[in-house]
């Protein structure tokens, strides 16, 4: 019993951090309707941004800052002026090859232009361990849960219970009847590719000391995270959390009571059932937009 609550704990922090990548994916729906496959590699650039500044000599918060910076600029205004933009009047479908074909673009491009090998990242928590009844807990997983948790809710909360979270969900609903009502649109827009380029950050802050920093970590990340949001209800942030969990929970005990193979599978059956069973999600709602 102690060893699967350790397990489910440990799980659970590594869904912390897939929830974190969902999250961008249900807030980019939510409220600029727009979905980014480039996701995984939106968390892997800042991870190599970091630790550039680290080598600088900058530290861990000043670099976490800098590259939150860029990455609103980039991740950010960059993103949605030089890709999304021009194919959104076309529908989703463009946007969605155009955001894969940008996380290639990503991948191949960090391997040949800085390193194809991965290099170790300073964790934002000491390397201590808790025992409670039994269970082993490190700091690390419990910080990153908690962190996770925080960050969901707070982006909930901003979302649900403020002014500019509530234009930004209009503006997603019904572009034409929030610019009627005197809504900013192309602001609102632009701050929801702000935050998640920040939230990207973050996911980096928190994954990249166990994954490391290298080329491909998007890759298996964005699957996850995509997984996640789509299981927990891709328009509901906590939703977002609910799947990482789940993601997070199920392939750790699937490596340790079948076999590590078949860990990337069981977050996959999991997908393909609630897909089939609940489309909208396991929180989510269905929904009617006009653009």
């Amino acid at each position: 019993m102690t060893d699967f609550l350790q397990l489910v704990l440990s799980g659970m922090a590594t869904g912390g951090i897939y929830a974190l990548a969902a999250l961008g994916f249900t807030l980019l729906w939510q409220a600029a309707g727009t979905i980014n496959f480039a996701q995984g590699e939106f968390v892997m650039l800042p991870a190599f941004g970091m630790l550039a500044f680290l080598s600088l000599g900058a530290p861990l918060a000043v670099a976490f800052a800098l590259t939150a910076l860029l990455a609103v600029v980039v991740l950010g205004w960059a993103f949605k002026r030089a890709l999304v933009d021009p194919l959104y009047k076309y529908g989703m479908m463009p946007i969605v090859v155009a955001t894969i074909g940008l996380a290639i673009a990503l991948r191949n491009g960090m391997r040949a232009g800085y390193s194809a090998e991965a290099h170790p990242f300073p964790s934002l928590f000491a390397d201590k361990l808790f025992n409670v009844a039994g269970v082993t807990v490190t700091l690390g997983d419990l910080g990153t849960l908690v962190l996770a948790l925080v960050i969901v809710f707070a982006t909930q909360a901003f979302l649900a219970r403020t002014v500019t979270g509530r234009a930004m969900q209009a503006v997603a609903q019904n572009t034409e009847s929030a610019a009627v009502l005197g809504i900013d649109v192309p602001r609102m827009i632009f701050y929801t590719f702000a935050i998640n380029a920040v939230l990207a950050c973050a996911a980096a802050l928190l994954v990249t000391p166990t994954y490391l920093a290298k080329f491909d970590m998007g890759e298996s990340l964005g699957t996850k995270a995509f997984f996640a949001a789509v299981i927990g209800g891709f328009n509901n942030s906590r939703g977002a959390l609910l799947g990482g969990l789940i993601v997070g929970v199920s392939e750790n005990l699937a490596a340790a009571y079948i076999s590590p193979a078949y860990k990337d599978a069981v977050a996959l059956v999991i997908f393909m059932v609630v897909i089939l069973f609940k489309p909208q999600g396991l929180l989510g709602r269905k929904e009617e937009r006009k653009v």
